[in-house]
């Protein structure tokens, strides 16, 4: 349990939380389009081709936040996937920023698989459930 937790204070992971899971849900429902392909979805249903959220979406939005969220993404998705533990949160942004000197966080964001999952566990190790977060 991080110390954030444990004294009861909500920890500053230095993105909104209205943001992480703005991005949960849009790699959620671009997981969930692509699967729908895969698995022989409906093809001939186009009416609602014009709603369906695309990892293009997906990338503008990334590409949109600032340098800082950028990172905070990436170090958030490492910590789901047990790269990295909360109380290691410095160390995971400031090799996060080493990575994202390239500039290219939206392509090797949207390269993992289970994105949206792993922000949400990422975050879900700071005691914060996405689900619950306000849109």
């Amino acid at each position: 349990m991080s110390q954030a937790e444990e004294e009861g204070e909500e920890f500053d992971l230095g993105i909104s939380l209205e943001i992480v899971a703005t991005v949960v849900d849009l790699a959620n429902a671009v997981q969930d389009a692509e699967e729908g392909l895969l698995s022989g979805g409906d093809d001939e249903d186009d009416e609602d081709d014009e709603d369906e959220i695309t990892e293009e979406m997906l990338t503008d939005f990334i590409d949109e936040l600032n340098e800082e969220q950028q990172v905070a993404l990436i170090a958030l998705a490492w910590v789901g996937r047990g790269d990295y533990e909360p109380e290691e949160w410095e160390e995971a942004l400031k090799i996060a920023a080493e990575r994202n000197a390239r500039g290219d966080a939206s392509a090797y964001l949207t390269g993992m698989e289970g994105l949206g999952d792993l922000l949400s566990e990422g975050a879900g190790a700071f005691g914060i459930a996405i689900e619950e977060v306000e849109r």
